[in-house]
């Protein structure tokens, strides 16, 4: 547990950016700097910065130390289920990985019937539609409502400054690409994963309602997990022991997430 002092003294100097350039070419993504070395390494330095909507809005201090070490405890939980990128975690905010080539798709796992994004299953089903990413949809249902099944809902990995976008496997295949190998091999370890992280969520008093995977090819040619699995930032967490009590009186379920951020937004 971190103390308050620890927070009070952290406050005046949250993680903004790093300047590693030594350990290789530097690539920044909203939360990420990730640094390419020559010996078929990425060092990944977690910072404090925070995102929603595709722009970084801010830093909030520790927030790296948080993804980092929760993002390796699951890739640690989940070796049995999926191989992933990770080498060693040498400070609270870097992670020491295997250099991958990208898959060009985000394997997006939903249970419930919510979200704020453009790419949310909410967000499509308010607008009338009934089928999302190949799904078809019930009608009558409420945001929030628990889904039949948990579905696959996968997106593309948009350019820089672009948006991605959901669609079903076919439209995947088609606008990437890739394999249908590939693409069926990451499939099946999402839903392995998503299975493993809902029933690790739900005996510790959480609901993982949905969250995103990203995966890659090593040298090797192994498809392993890569990114950060089953964090604050790339899933959404709900409080079981209010979920029921917070539907019926049709408010929000009680976020443990960035929810908190899209909603002020």
């Amino acid at each position: 547990m971190v103390s308050d002092e620890t927070i009070r003294q952290a406050l005046s100097h949250p993680l903004l950016k790093s300047d590693l350039d030594s350990l290789g070419k530097k690539y920044e993504g909203k939360v990420r700097d990730n640094y390419s070395s020559d010996d078929g390494k990425r060092y990944i330095v977690v910072t404090d910065r925070i995102s929603a909507f595709d722009r970084v809005l801010g830093t909030l201090p520790l927030k790296g130390q948080v993804l980092n070490w929760i993002a390796a405890w699951w890739f640690e939980q989940t070796k049995h289920i999926a191989d992933n990128h990770v080498i060693s975690v040498p400070d609270p905010n870097v992670m020491v990985a295997h250099e991958c080539e990208l898959l060009p798709v985000e394997m997006v796992m939903r249970a419930y019937l919510t979200g704020t994004t453009s790419t949310s299953i909410w967000v499509h089903y308010e607008r009338g539609e009934r089928q999302f990413c190949g799904h078809d949809l019930p009608e009558g249902m409420k945001k929030h409502q628990k889904l039949p099944h948990p579905i696959l809902t996968p997106s593309t990995k948009a350019a820089h400054g672009d948006h991605d976008v959901s669609a079903s496997r076919e439209e995947i295949l088609k606008l990437t690409g890739m394999p249908e190998s590939d693409f069926d091999t990451a499939a099946k370890m999402a839903a392995e994963l998503f299975a493993f992280g809902q029933k690790t969520c739900a005996d510790r008093g959480l609901i993982l309602v949905d969250t995103k995977y990203e995966f890659g090819r090593t040298k090797d040619g192994r498809i392993v997990v890569i990114d950060e699995i089953h964090t604050p930032d790339s899933s959404r967490f709900w409080y079981q022991k209010t979920y029921t009590e917070r539907m019926e009186a049709g408010e929000n379920p009680e976020s443990f997430d960035k929810e908190y951020v899209r909603r002020w937004l």
